[in-house]
C-alpha cells in the first residue's frame, strides 16, 4: 500500500510539473531546434566548397561583385480566376528603392513573394544578375532579406532568441552584444528578456525589423514595414533604408503610407485593381 502511495505521489508531481512548465519546455525545445539548425547550416556551408563549375560561374557573375541587378520580365499573376497584373517589367540596380503602391487586393504581396522566390508568377520571370531566380534557387534566396506584413516571430521566445533563431536559419553569425544594442536603439530595452507574446504589435514589428541592422544582404524585400510603428521608429527605419540604398543596396517595399526617400534612385510602381 505504501509503495502504491509513493508511486501515485510521484505520478502527480510529474503531471503538475509537465502542466505548469509546458511553455518553458516548448522554449527549450525551440532552443534545441535552433542548435540543430546551426549544425545543419554548418554542414551546408561546408558543402559550398563542393559546388560545380556552373554554380561557381553564377557567383562570379553577380553575387561576389559590386553590381547587382534585379529584373522582372513580362510578369503576370492570377488569383483564382482574376488577373492581378500582367506585362510587368522593371530593372533595379544598386542604390534603387522601388516603392510599390496600390489598393488592397491588387497583388502587391503576391509580387513581393514572386520576387523572393516564394511563389512563381503565372507568366514571365524574375532575374538576379541575369539569371532566373528559379534556376538559382537557394543561391539566390540566401542573398534576400524578406520581412512580411506579419512579424514572423516565435512568441514563446524572447526578442534576442528570435533574432538568434532567424540569423541561424539564414546562415548569419549572431552577435549578442550587437543584437542587444540594436534592440535598445529600437526602444526594446525593457522587453529584452520577455517572451515576445507579451509585447505590443509595434514592439513585435521592431523585433522583426532588427534583422535589417544585423544581416548584410544585398536585396531587401519589405511588405508594409512601417505598420504599427510610432514616429520615432518610423524615422529610424526610413533612415536605415536610405543608408542601405546609398551604400548600394536594393530595396523593394510596399506601404500604405506616403514616403519619400533620399536615395540615388527612387522608383514608384502602382498596381491598379
Amino acid at each position: 500500500m505504501l509503495k502504491s502511495t509513493w508511486i501515485l505521489v510521484i505520478f502527480l508531481e510529474l503531471y503538475w510539473a509537465i502542466l505548469f512548465n509546458k511553455t518553458r519546455r516548448k522554449a527549450l525545445y525551440d532552443k534545441h531546434l535552433l542548435k540543430a539548425y546551426y549544425q545543419m547550416l554548418r554542414v551546408g556551408q561546408n558543402s559550398m566548397h563542393m559546388l560545380g563549375k556552373n554554380s561557381m560561374q553564377i557567383y562570379e557573375k553577380g553575387f561576389l561583385t559590386s553590381r547587382n541587378v534585379l529584373a522582372a520580365e513580362n510578369l503576370a499573376s492570377i488569383r483564382g480566376e482574376r488577373l492581378l497584373f500582367e506585362k510587368l517589367n522593371f530593372e533595379l540596380s544598386n542604390g534603387t528603392v522601388l516603392y510599390l503602391q496600390g489598393a488592397n487586393g491588387t497583388g502587391k504581396t503576391t509580387l513581393l513573394r514572386a520576387i523572393c522566390g516564394l511563389s512563381k508568377p503565372y507568366e514571365g520571370s524574375v532575374n538576379w544578375c541575369g539569371e532566373n531566380i528559379n534556376a538559382l534557387a537557394e543561391d539566390y534566396c540566401k542573398h534576400v532579406l524578406y520581412i512580411g506584413h506579419l512579424p514572423g516571430i516565435k512568441e514563446d521566445l524572447t526578442a534576442l532568441e528570435n533574432l538568434q533563431f532567424s540569423l541561424a536559419l539564414s546562415g548569419n553569425k549572431f552577435n549578442f552584444t550587437r543584437a542587444t544594442e540594436v534592440l535598445r536603439m529600437l526602444g526594446l530595452a525593457k522587453g529584452l528578456n520577455l517572451p515576445t507574446r507579451m509585447l505590443s504589435q509595434g514592439q513585435k514589428r521592431r523585433v522583426a525589423l532588427a534583422r535589417l541592422w544585423l544581416q548584410d544582404l544585398p536585396l531587401w524585400v519589405l511588405d508594409e514595414p512601417f505598420t504599427a510603428l510610432d514616429i520615432n521608429a518610423t524615422n529610424l527605419l526610413k533612415q536605415k533604408i536610405e543608408a542601405f540604398a546609398n551604400e548600394g543596396g536594393i530595396v523593394v517595399m510596399t506601404t500604405h503610407q506616403e514616403v519619400t526617400m533620399n536615395v540615388p534612385k527612387f522608383k514608384q510602381l502602382r498596381l491598379d485593381a
